[in-house]
């Protein structure tokens, strides 16, 4: 099955403490169902300090279920749902269920 969200893709959380923020997705893991979106879901880290890194608190992005995505319209930015359609040159591509716009190119 392909994947509804890929890394690079403008999501909306629908749940949550970040609830109604969009952020670029920067990794998906399918078989754990999470993925890891800039500037969403940040949490502190209290860190010791060791030969490579500095000891202290560290903000980071920490992985949210895929579930409490949906990938942003193209058009509105709203969040849509993802369906797919085949193309006349036989390429499968997804497209976004409110606006019937393409999502990859």
């Amino acid at each position: 099955m392909a994947a509804k969200i890929r890394k690079g893709d403008k999501v909306v959380v629908l749940a949550g403490r970040d609830k109604g923020r969009t952020g670029e997705v920067t990794l998906v893991m399918p078989t754990e169902r999470r993925a890891i979106v800039a500037g969403v879901n940040v949490v502190k880290r209290h860190t010791r300090q060791s030969t490579k890194s500095e000891g202290g608190i560290i903000s980071k992005e920490s992985t949210i279920d895929l579930s409490n995505l949906a990938v942003a319209d193209p058009k509105t930015g709203k969040p849509t749902r993802v369906g797919f359609k085949t193309l006349d040159d036989g390429r499968k591509v997804r497209v976004a269920k409110r606006s019937g716009d393409l999502i990859d190119g």
